[in-house]
């Protein structure tokens, strides 16, 4: 199968995923998590119609971002962010979905500010309190929206979040649906009910993401194929 029959498919068990939620497919993106895929592979998700690429690693983003590997879509970076790096991807990608401490957000703030320019992001959310992930706890979530209303070169688009990993069908939906629960009451709390953006689910789980209210999945697997960690 080529990326682009993978994406396809994808788009279908998005859509019967939807429907059985009573939704409209087409409120919700998918973002083709691109790690390990070169230049290459990004264009052809791009030409297969991806609605946008997610990187986890600041410097493969650059590599292939000098390589012109994301004409055609928007950028996501999607995953841990250490502040001596924000600096380098501000103002390339259109979305930062993984802004998970108050310090990460005052570096975001303080190079957006020196770009003139106003970086949209996505509050993390640590959902299962597990120490090997970064993302704000549930209970600090809303002061720390707060705190980023405070920063004018930042605006929060939505929540993100990646639970603990589950070996049985459906372990990640009561996740899935605490973090749902959170996008809604800070949503309406802070944000005026604008928020764009509750991203979760994955490969394994993105179905179940979508049936929980997903407005964006991160697929990787489905679409390049399996990594080679060798």
């Amino acid at each position: 199968m080529s990326i682009a029959q993978n994406i396809q498919t994808v788009r279908q068990q998005m859509a019967e995923a939807a429907r059985a939620a009573g939704r409209d497919p087409g409120e919700i993106l998918l973002v083709g998590a691109s790690k390990m895929n070169d230049a290459a592979a990004c264009k052809e998700a791009v030409a297969g119609g991806i609605d946008a690429l997610g990187e986890n690693r600041v410097q493969e983003l650059l590599a292939k971002y000098a390589e012109d590997a994301y004409a055609g879509a928007p950028l996501h970076f999607i995953g841990h962010l250490q502040r001596n790096k924000v600096r380098q991807i501000v103002g390339k990608v259109d979305l930062i979905q993984s802004v998970g401490s108050l310090e990460l957000l005052e570096e975001i703030e303080k190079w957006a500010a020196k770009l003139e320019l106003v970086q949209s992001v996505l509050l993390e959310v640590n959902i299962g309190g597990e120490e090997s992930k970064s993302g704000f706890a549930p209970e600090a979530l809303e002061a720390a929206a707060e705190a980023a209303l405070t920063h004018p070169h930042i605006r929060v688009q939505g929540l993100m979040t990646i639970p603990p990993v589950e070996t049985e069908s459906g372990g990640n939906v009561p996740y899935f649906e605490k973090v749902r629960d959170l996008y809604v009451d800070i949503n309406r709390k802070l944000f005026h009910n604008e928020f764009k953006y509750l991203s979760m689910g994955m490969s394994g789980d993105f179905a179940e993401a979508i049936r929980c209210g997903a407005t964006m999945v991160r697929v990787g697997t489905a679409i390049f194929g399996a990594r080679n960690y060798g």
